[in-house]
């Protein structure tokens, strides 16, 4: 099974980046088979998505991140919040993907931010982002300002929705806690 994970922040260290790791391995604990787990860290890209936007044309790099996000089985995205929205180098790595390549793709969407007022970023930005590329996002998007880290309820939020993304990503056999019904089958119950 392969997990790509597509971190935009910009500095390092990055809490986008430390929030993408810890979402990535709360989906492998959720899944019992084999999870190949791929990073694409959006800052080394920025040249050749800027070129790409003028000539069309994706470098290497680029090419090769393009194909993996292609090819994944699920997809957790990340980017540092920005004047209440998503970073641009973040909208401007989706815009040069071609246009059916998260169709029906199970996707975690997570945000950082300074403070909490930017968490509306998750249904007001990311949702409406992804639902038009036409992917799959799960229920429970995950947004840390800077007073989460290390505070109650983050790493809950995390694993909440790991499982939820490693419930709707195929050919894997999958773990659940004790009294958890899985994403994906509580969707078939909903179903008429």
């Amino acid at each position: 099974m392969k997990l790509v994970v597509v971190s935009a922040g910009l500095s390092v260290p990055s809490s986008t980046r430390l929030l993408a790791d810890r979402l990535a391995a709360a989906v492998v604990r959720r899944a019992d088979a084999e999870v190949d787990v791929q990073m694409i860290e959006v800052r080394d890209l920025a040249v050749e998505i800027a070129h790409h936007l003028t000539n069309g044309f994706p470098g290497r790099a680029l090419a090769a991140a393009q194909d993996a996000v292609t090819g994944a089985d699920g997809l957790i995205v990340v980017t540092p919040v920005f004047s209440a929205s998503y970073s641009g180098l973040f909208k401007s790595f989706f815009d040069v993907l071609d246009k059916d390549a998260l169709t029906g793709k199970p996707v975690l969407l997570a945000a950082t931010g300074g403070t909490a007022r930017h968490s509306l970023v998750l249904d007001h930005a990311l949702r409406p982002l992804f639902s038009y590329l036409k992917a799959v996002a799960v229920p429970t998007g995950v947004y840390a300002a800077s007073e989460d880290w290390g505070a109650e309820g983050l790493a809950q939020r995390i694993e909440r929705a790991g499982q939820e993304l490693a419930s709707l990503m195929p050919k894997a056999e999958r773990r659940t806690e004790p009294g958890v019904v899985p994403f994906a089958e509580q969707l078939a119950a909903l179903e008429p």
